[in-house]
């Protein structure tokens, strides 16, 4: 599967545009739509970029994304839980989502559990985030559409 225009358009909602680099809530450097700087990338706590730009940077960064789930998701999804797992493991990243109690009720069939799982997912730095429960919730939403 690959993510719909929806489910792309769902992920930039949530992360919003921020064409100037800042510390997201767990502390790390980020640009554009939700792009965590790393080493050796060309972006650094000072740069700055346009939002195609960071569409495109987007777009790069869905593909692990796309390809962690087609890979470690063996149950058959609709569009829309394809997309919000999507924006799940964009915000979480493949390896917590490869490990996941999430990813193994999801395998198990169990659907229903599953979106469930996604509302654990609220803390950041240590501590509860208003914010990411409001994205869990609205990817469970998602997901259970």
């Amino acid at each position: 599967m690959d993510i719909s225009q929806q489910g792309v358009e769902f992920i930039k909602s949530r992360e919003g545009f921020d064409g100037t680099a800042y510390k997201d809530s767990a502390g790390y450097w980020t640009i554009g739509y939700g792009h965590k700087i790393k080493p050796g990338d060309p972006y650094s706590p000072y740069t700055t970029m346009k939002a195609d730009e960071a569409l495109a940077l987007l777009e790069r960064d869905l593909q692990p994304v796309v390809a962690c789930i087609n890979h470690k998701c063996t149950a058959q999804l609709t569009q829309n839980q394809f997309d919000a797992l999507c924006a799940f493991t964009f915000n979480v990243g493949c390896g917590a989502f490869e490990t996941s109690t999430l990813l193994r009720r999801l395998n198990a069939g169990d659907f229903g559990a599953a979106a469930q799982e996604l509302l654990r997912w609220d803390h950041a730095g240590g501590r509860e985030v208003q914010g990411l429960l409001n994205r869990r919730e609205a990817e469970r939403d998602l997901f259970l559409s």
